[in-house]
């Protein structure tokens, strides 16, 4: 597969066939993703690979804890604290196009809940990845994480599986570092579903906006 159509081809899935995937194609999509660059190779990741009986028991915990309202208390600040705009804008056109494709309106607080709810199983993927770092790590490795994580998304369509990236596995990271016995000092950085794409699915259906690169970018001669 070529990179072109590798990363036309990646998008945030969120509904998977019930197939399992074998212990082969994710160690040879870590084992592709750790060649991803780094400042001074510092190599700042640490991956938990999540499933059967665990997943399913942190799967509960987090959805448990979402629904009966527990505030999130991720280990770094996610999302700006105030929106501005493109951002406001973008923000709400990405939550609006996924509820409206699944007719869900605004009304109906209850099919949001529960569609957001989802999120906190990966969307009822087989596997889940878990992300670490540990607490020394600054900004600087935050960017050679973000790269890290392209790289496992795009071997993973190289393998013929399909990602939802989600910063909302990392809302409750004291659950997560006690079922998978992590230092309680580490940085959780997000969480990732990954399994075969339920084609058939209608959330999978649509694809989020993207500006055309005249947009952000400046030519200096």
């Amino acid at each position: 597969m070529q990179f072109s159509e590798a990363i036309l081809k990646r998008k945030s899935t969120r509904a998977f066939l019930n197939k399992s995937v074998a212990p082969e194609k994710i160690q040879r999509i870590l084992d592709l993703a750790r060649h991803a660059p780094s400042g001074v190779n510092t190599q700042p990741w640490q991956v938990a690979v999540v499933s059967g009986v665990t997943k399913k028991q942190l799967d509960q915990k987090l959805e448990e804890a979402f629904r009966s309202g527990l505030k999130s208390n991720m280990d770094y600040q996610y999302y700006p604290k105030q929106w501005k705009e493109p951002f406001k804008s973008r923000r709400k056109a990405c939550g609006l196009k996924m509820y409206s494709t699944l007719n869900i309106s605004r009304d109906d607080k209850q099919r949001q809940l529960d569609q957001w709810a989802a999120n906190y199983r990966a969307f009822d993927a087989p596997v889940v990845l878990f992300f670490f770092m540990d607490e020394s790590a600054q900004q600087g490795s935050f960017l050679d994480y973000g790269m890290f994580l392209q790289s496992v998304m795009l071997a993973a369509v190289d393998q013929g599986l399909a990602t939802c990236p989600q910063a909302s596995l990392s809302e409750y990271p004291q659950i997560v570092k006690e079922v998978l016995d992590q230092d309680e000092d580490s940085l959780l950085i997000c969480g990732m579903a990954l399994g075969y794409e339920d084609c058939d699915a209608l959330i999978n259906s649509y694809r989020t906006d993207r500006e055309e690169f005249s947009s952000f970018t400046c030519f200096f001669d």
